[in-house]
């Protein structure tokens, strides 16, 4: 009966490993998730589960070592020499959560400048007030110049989902 595998890929290997398990015409699955690059024009994707790729296959038909020893990758995940199941439900929850990643990354955003005001609404600094700096390099991530002590700025880095542009009074 076929059922869903985690596959453990070398580091960073995780599409090679995709691609082998689609020539071997193995059903299989590869979260990823959109990445905003500088260039605010091009996109590129990177792993949801950096490392891990699911597979859906009948053990007792295609063998444990196929999959043991396929380019690019180092197994399957185990638990005491068994290979961990992962339920339909869990796989489509993924997608689910994929998908509204996916989403809400091709809603435009505010593009803020260095130096805007912005005010923090996730994450441990949520309600604090702060200047953004500068959007990381191949992340989602920015950091965001915090007054904490002695209204000295201290640089804080965190997903760009947690700021917005403070409103102009």
């Amino acid at each position: 009966m076929e059922k869903w595998y985690v596959a453990h890929s070398k580091p960073r290997n995780e599409e090679l490993l995709w691609k082998q398990f689609c020539l071997r015409s193995f059903e299989s699955y590869y979260p990823c998730v959109p990445v905003q690059t500088m260039n605010s024009r091009t996109q590129r994707k990177q792993p949801y589960f950096p490392g891990y790729l699911f597979v859906h296959v009948d053990l007792e038909v295609t063998g444990r070592s196929v999959l043991e020893w396929i380019p690019g990758g180092t197994g399957l995940v185990s638990f005491g020499n068994e290979p961990a199941i992962i339920s339909d439900g869990l796989i489509y929850a993924i997608k689910q959560q994929i998908d509204r990643l996916t989403l809400a990354s091709d809603t435009p955003s505010v593009v803020l400048c260095k130096g805007d005001n912005v005010v923090v609404h996730g994450g441990v600094f949520a309600g604090y007030e702060g200047i953004f700096d500068v959007q990381l390099s191949g992340t989602d991530r920015v950091r965001v110049l915090l007054s904490l002590l002695n209204d000295q700025f201290i640089p804080v880095e965190m997903s760009a989902g947690y700021i917005h542009q403070a409103k102009q009074s």
